[in-house]
């Protein structure tokens, strides 16, 4: 059994002003689906109130740049976070001190969030930072 393919036509019909502009859609990518399949993506598209072929883009295109979880990068995560966290307690401490308070349970939980919103972001430019020597150190090299 032969399924009919439509071909792309090389030359546009429209007029020289209305060509594909950037930005705009003008590819296609195709799957086959078996009707299970076809029916459970769906389903998904319509519990999330979207067409059927926004669904599957927003999908493809998110699962495509995700950044996959790299060990050493969640472990230097961890690190930075401890490092800025002490760091920061350190100083808001010694700050409460000198003006005779205590340091507030308030400001410790701050300095734990912004550690905690901050670390893989910090963890990641770290890594690109020292790929970036890396790159630049190799490049020199005869």
């Amino acid at each position: 059994m032969s399924n009919p393919r439509v071909q792309a036509n090389p030359q546009s019909s429209l007029p020289f002003a209305e060509e594909a502009k950037p930005g705009f859609r003008t590819k296609t990518a195709a799957t086959r689906l078996t009707p299970d399949e076809l029916a459970e993506i769906e389903a998904a598209a319509e519990a999330a109130g979207q067409a059927l072929s926004e669904w599957l883009r927003q999908t493809a295109l998110c699962a495509a740049r995700q950044r996959p979880a790299d060990p050493v990068e969640l472990v230097l995560a961890e690190v930075w976070a401890v490092r800025y966290s002490l760091l920061n307690l350190f100083h808001a401490a010694s700050q409460a001190a000198s003006e005779g308070g205590q340091l507030s349970p308030d400001s410790v939980l701050t300095i734990r969030d912004q550690a905690d919103a901050r670390k893989i972001q910090q963890a990641r430019k770290l890594l690109d930072d020292l790929f970036a020597r890396g790159r630049k150190e190799r490049a020199r090299m005869p």
